[in-house]
């Protein structure tokens, strides 16, 4: 009824004032952008997605799974720890949606490849690829740390995400997909950290660095990749620093007086993997209570 009400008032407008009515004009600007509104109910809407993440075994990864169903995605979950998948598809089903477990370990490319066939094999095609599978090797500095570990939080953290899109970019032209989305799941630490975190701030700094080449490349395939970069929320790899004596004077260091919720990354998740996201590639959306911001 909007668009019935307000377009023949601008006509009417338009031609009394003999202002002309071309393509670039008034009336044709105001009918195109009633035409291609999407409304605000829809806009995050993933209904029928299918969207692979990996690490979805705890953490971010678990979460987001439960996060990303409720919004109507088929969602495919990969780990090492198939028991703990097998927990978030009974939880996912038990609310009324849909999802699939398959046994993924990230460092070994013809595991990526099977973790992806069978999401195309079970839905017939993936829409969305979340890298979330991330590792840390304790607090190590350059000095201290062994090739075992580096190249552990490295192959893990750094090479997986590139292998992972990679591989989903081959499926998503052998398949004639229309296009694609790579989401990142970077750190704040990728440009803001403290001492015993080297093996795992480079593996992010190398993401959030990768997102922004991929996104340049991927175009021409159609797919957008964004990264998501947290600031501390408590998880296994953060667990650490968080639940040790210097905790409480570290949380004194965020503006907002507090570590995240994991709720607190449910909007940010859900812009990247829809459609709200249409005209986003190489962007970095920071959650982190105004951490990176803090005064020295």
């Amino acid at each position: 009824m909007l668009a019935s009400l307000w377009i023949p008032k601008w006509r009417i407008f338009i031609q009394s004032r003999h202002t002309r009515c071309n393509t670039y004009g008034p009336l044709n600007f105001l009918e195109r952008i009633l035409s291609t509104r999407t409304p605000a109910q829809t806009t995050f809407d993933l209904t029928n997605q299918v969207i692979a993440i990996t690490g979805a075994s705890s953490g971010f990864g678990y979460h987001f799974a439960g996060v990303l169903a409720a919004q109507g995605a088929r969602v495919v979950l990969g780990a090492r720890r198939l028991e703990k998948l097998e927990d978030c598809v009974a939880e996912i089903k038990q609310n009324g949606g849909e999802a699939l477990a398959v046994a993924l370990d990230v460092r070994e490319k013809d595991s990526i490849a099977g973790f992806l066939d069978a999401a195309y094999e079970h839905y017939g095609r993936c829409d969305v690829v979340i890298n979330n599978a991330g590792v840390e090797a304790g607090a190590k500095t350059y000095h201290t740390i062994d090739e075992d570990d580096w190249d552990f939080v490295l192959d893990t953290n750094l090479k997986s995400a590139w292998l992972v899109s990679k591989l989903y970019t081959d499926r998503v032209v052998t398949h004639n997909q229309d296009g694609g989305n790579i989401i990142m799941v970077s750190s704040i630490t990728d440009s803001r950290t403290i001492k015993g975190q080297f093996p795992y701030a480079v593996s992010k700094g190398g993401m959030t660095r990768m997102t922004e080449v991929m996104s340049l490349e991927a175009a021409k395939y159609n797919i957008r990749v964004n990264a998501l970069a947290p600031g501390y929320f408590l998880t296994d790899v953060s667990r650490i620093l968080l639940e040790s004596p210097m905790a409480d004077e570290f949380v004194k260091g965020i503006p907002m007086r507090r570590t995240g919720n994991f709720p607190d990354l449910d909007g940010p998740l859900l812009l990247l993997a829809s459609d709200a996201s249409r005209y986003m590639t190489g962007s970095v959306l920071v959650v982190d209570g105004g951490h990176i911001c803090a005064s020295l």
